[in-house]
């Protein structure tokens, strides 16, 4: 329960940040925050509370990532989608800011989360140059057993069974279920391009 309530108190300060880290919180970033995290009406007030005052300044948002790193250094997939969802809320009003990606970059060093796995959210997220292999994670010089084999693996990884099964919360699932279909349609775009 304690370990809940802390990672609980880091995932609104983190939000809260995310939203501010561009000098700006929209309605639209608020509302992302209680789609990706819905909170039980009775905890509302608080949570709107701490996310008022967590949003007021960037100053520790480093301390919030590292608490949640700490909570889960023996699960860094509920980390990936922490961040996931931090960048749901970074392109609720439509774009990403330099000072959002910087503030999305550091989390995910705090987190241990490499460039390449931060690659393939980025693209999850931010339509850049429309790669599909960057949502793959994956070089075009990849072959087509690595690509099968990549789209394999983060399909095994993403699906809202095993979430479920390892306890993740249910907007995770949710999140968890739209990163599959962008998965799956980054494969079949490459599979149309290459004849697969």
């Amino acid at each position: 329960r304690r370990r809940s309530t802390a990672f609980t108190a880091a995932v609104i300060g983190l939000a809260a940040k995310m939203a501010k880290a561009d000098g700006v919180v929209t309605r639209d970033e608020e509302a992302a925050f209680r789609k990706v995290f819905p909170v039980a009406a009775e905890d509302q007030a608080t949570v709107h509370r701490l996310f008022a005052l967590a949003q007021q300044h960037m100053a520790g948002y480093e301390a919030y990532a590292a608490r949640a790193a700490k909570l889960f250094h023996d699960d860094p997939a509920t980390l990936a989608d922490l961040l996931d969802a931090l960048f749901a809320i970074a392109t609720a009003d439509g774009a990403v800011h330099e000072a959002e990606l910087r503030y999305l970059r550091r989390v995910a060093e705090l987190f241990g989360i490499g460039e390449e796995e931060f690659g393939c959210i980025l693209a999850r997220h931010v339509r850049l140059p429309d790669d599909p292999y960057a949502v793959l994670g994956l070089d075009r010089s990849a072959s087509n057993d690595e690509i099968k084999a990549r789209r394999r693996d983060l399909a095994l990884a993403n699906h809202p069974d095993r979430l479920i099964a390892r306890g993740i919360p249910p907007e995770f699932v949710t999140l968890a279920t739209k990163r599959l279909a962008r998965i799956n349609a980054a494969y079949d775009r490459i599979a149309r391009e290459r004849g697969l």
